[in-house]
């Protein structure tokens, strides 16, 4: 008689041990499944902080594609003329170093480096800055004529002047043929950084980020 009382009260303790080990079980497994997608979202969220006109080429690197439409947006120039250059120049390879001595994205020669405050070429951020703000000065000393910027950007504003037009080396003639038949168009539009931004679609966030 006193074993048969026992047993219920035995069965009893094992129920609770038995939920509270559940229980214990339970808040672990939440922690586990929770934790990564709130680190999920949080990556998303950072991922899409800047919002890209649709038809924007990408370099398949989100940070790269940020830099290059900031550029744009600072120095008025089209975002997808930039991807097109930067392509042509060194296939979105931040370490790219020509024979001539050209660096990174926007291939910069040491002298245009200087020249426009890039005291890193390798750094993405500060060569895109100072190859777009090369570019602009092209496109207004042209008048925004696209071709003869980018004559001047690969073999120097010097044989622009004095060939009077794209020079006759093969190199640069490709060179324009190919980024121009890209970029689809001869011309581009001289803007102030506020028309441009409207101009090429680029949302307001970018101005803020920048």
């Amino acid at each position: 008689m006193q074993i048969s009382r026992l047993v219920p009260r035995f069965r009893s303790f094992s129920i609770s041990i038995f939920s509270i080990f559940a229980l214990f079980v339970a808040a672990n497994l939440n922690d586990t499944f929770f934790v990564p997608i709130a680190i999920a979202k949080t990556t998303v969220k950072r991922a899409s902080s800047v919002s890209l006109p649709a038809d924007l080429p990408t370099s398949g690197d989100a940070r790269i594609d940020e830099i290059i439409v900031r550029a744009s947006d600072r120095f008025g120039v089209d975002p997808r003329l930039l991807h097109h250059v930067i392509w042509q120049e060194s296939k979105y390879q931040t370490a790219t170093k020509s024979h001539a001595g050209a660096q990174g994205l926007m291939q910069l020669m040491p002298a245009t480096a200087v020249r426009f405050d890039c005291r890193n070429a390798s750094d993405p951020e500060s060569n895109v800055a100072a190859g777009t703000r090369y570019l602009r000065l092209l496109l207004e000393r042209f008048e925004g004529d696209v071709s003869l910027a980018l004559a001047a950007y690969n073999a120097g504003e010097g044989n622009v002047d004095k060939y009077a037009g794209i020079p006759p080396f093969s190199e640069t003639q490709h060179y324009v043929k190919s980024i121009t038949g890209r970029y689809g168009s001869k011309y581009h539009p001289l803007l102030t950084p506020e028309e441009a931004r409207i101009n090429f679609g680029l949302g307001e966030e970018i101005a803020q980020a920048n």
